[in-house]
């Protein structure tokens, strides 16, 4: 008889009960002389001494700006260094900091400040064709008579402060210097005094969840949260002072904020932002020129370096680890990362905003097949099961259910959304992913699907995941993802979004007849459309709703999506 699906995962190392500013300062009393920030795209270049200077100036910065304690500081910004430096140095000085997509317009800009009651805003001044400032003035139109540090806005009352990062100063703002200067200003027993206020349990930090549905929901993460699920990523790749990670994932997300930007402070690594956003060029570029062992990122970034036409141009000889996540790692790109890359050692990481974000990983010393064909183990100091969403019991050991964690990494709540942090937390303590999976007998995850995506055909219960996996192992796919549509007779059919390799070709009847014969007749796409991207958010996740949506059109189902079910 298998076991029930629950795992707990120890470890020799203890969590580290201290506040970010505090680790922070004996990493730098530690390794003053190590590379800590290296900003390719801006040619700047920090030791971890020159680093704590910045970030010190820019906590003492945020004090003279009148900032105390639990107020709120949002930053909309790419990756630039200044955003590292306001990540620490808001944790220093006991400021929530609230990331804010730049992918974010007007809208969306709106709620976000509304909704996280912030005092003030740090932002860019243009990207391409963005134009934050204008942005910013359309929202708060006030901000464009105001003295600087004296917004008054009805709509958001709680907003005082903006600061431009770089750029010619705007009426209304400060600059980023301005901000460094007046931190000077302050004096160095002051910064103290408001460390010795601060505990771990505090919060530090408010995410906005990518929303696949629905408004946002901002994610309350304390210290603790944040260091220790940093530092326990670094253990599972075995960083080192030595390491150096090349970092194109976005800072405002959890995935370039803890399980990069934390994982190399938290062992006195080097940080290297290639680039202000993703770009295969600039981060292959990156890797070669700066020698880095490590490289992050969400598969579709991985295939674009992959299939770049210069990709062989780069020396990745020096890579050794880095993590695939973001959204489920097809096995085969796995795999070629692992040789075509160099990055032997490279690991999985799978988790949501909700738990800081880690919550499974494989471990570098994992064979290659687990790495490949599983997210991992729980991460040390972590709890895990696998329920039946309808019951909540726990399933056998092998049978899918929905994931369940718990331990120091769950968020502390939704800001001001009890009710929706309610539905995710039960009373127990477990946070309730959203996610199916698996647990095999050696504590292994396999990640089968969403809940919201697993397809009812006809009574089957089918997990796109594992038809999706099949439909890779054809020659001509480069990606492919499945997704279910309404049927009159069967409830829902399956739909295969395919991508094709550059230079082949597929009809619709042969990606079915590969599948005929090899998978279950039911799990044999019906429909398949040929596609060149699909719609995701900035971070990599597919948003399968919107493929739904797009393909209940094309196919003319609406009446179907109409029909009510029992």
């Amino acid at each position: 008889m298998p076991g029930q699906s629950y795992a707990f995962r120890g470890s020799e190392k203890p969590l580290i009960g201290k506040t970010i500013g505090e680790l922070f300062d004996e990493i730098v009393e530690k390794y003053p002389d190590n590379d800590a920030l290296v900003s390719l795209h801006q040619d700047l270049r920090y030791t971890y001494r020159q680093l704590r200077q910045e970030v010190d100036r820019a906590a003492k910065g945020f004090i003279a700006l009148g900032f105390k304690k639990g107020d709120r500081l949002a930053i909309w910004s790419t990756n630039i260094a200044e955003w590292i430096i306001t990540q620490f140095a808001t944790a220093k000085a006991g400021i929530i900091l609230v990331n804010i997509n730049p992918a974010y317009r007007t809208h969306e800009l709106d709620y976000a400040l509304r909704q996280s009651e912030s005092q003030a805003l740090l932002l860019l001044d243009r990207f391409k064709t963005s134009d934050y400032v204008e942005m910013f003035y359309k929202v708060c139109p006030e901000a464009r008579e105001s003295r600087p540090g004296q917004i008054r806005s009805e709509k958001l009352p709680f907003l005082r402060t903006a600061v431009l990062l770089r750029g010619q100063k705007p009426s209304g703002m400060y600059s980023w210097e301005q901000v460094l200067k007046m931190g000077d200003e302050v004096d160095d027993s002051i910064l103290q005094e408001r460390a010795e206020q601060l505990d771990f349990d505090d919060p530090i930090n408010i995410q906005y969840t990518s929303g696949t549905t629905g408004f946002p929901k901002g994610v309350v993460l304390t210290h603790h949260n944040i260091l220790n699920n940093g530092y326990f990523i670094g253990e599972c790749m075995n960083f080192t002072e030595k390491d150096r990670l090349c970092i194109p994932v976005p800072f405002y997300h959890c995935f370039g904020m803890v399980l990069s930007n934390m994982a190399c402070m938290t062992h006195g690594a080097t940080m290297v932002l290639p680039a202000e956003y993703f770009d295969p060029v600039s981060t292959m570029k990156g890797v070669e020129k700066e020698g880095c062992t490590a490289l992050h990122g969400v598969p579709t970034m991985f295939v674009a370096e992959l299939e770049h036409p210069d990709f062989h141009k780069y020396d990745f000889s020096t890579l050794r680890t880095g993590i695939m996540a973001g959204s489920p790692c097809p096995i085969e790109f796995m795999k070629k990362v692992n040789t075509l890359m160099n990055m032997r050692e490279v690991v999985i990481t799978y988790g949501q905003t909700e738990a800081s974000p880690g919550i499974t990983m494989s471990s570098t010393d994992d064979p290659l097949e687990m790495r490949v064909t599983t997210v991992g183990r729980p991460m040390p100091h972590t709890e895990m099961k696998i329920v039946d969403p309808k019951t909540g019991k726990m399933m056998p050991k092998g049978e899918t259910g929905e994931i369940c964690a718990r331990g120091y990494a769950i968020m502390r709540c939704y800001y001001n959304n009890p009710h929706a942090t309610d539905q995710v937390i039960d009373e127990q303590g477990w946070l309730h992913t959203g996610d199916l999976g698996q647990l095999d007998e050696s504590d292994y995850c396999k990640i089968t699907g969403r809940l919201k995506d697993m397809v009812i055909r006809g009574g089957e219960n089918i997990y796109p995941r594992e038809v999706e996996e099949f439909l890779y192992t054809h020659p001509a796919v480069s990606d492919v993802q499945v997704i279910g549509v309404p049927d009159p007779k069967f409830g829902e059919e399956l739909m295969a979004w395919v991508k094709l390799k550059e230079g082949q070709s597929a009809t619709a009847e042969e990606i079915k007849a590969f599948c005929k014969g090899k998978i279950a007749h039911f799990k044999v796409p019906r429909y398949v459309k040929f596609v060149d991207s699909f719609p995701m958010t900035v971070t990599g996740k597919i948003q399968k709703y919107k493929m739904r949506e797009e393909s209940i059109k094309e196919l003319g189902l609406e009446d179907a999506a109409s029909m009510k079910t029992a």
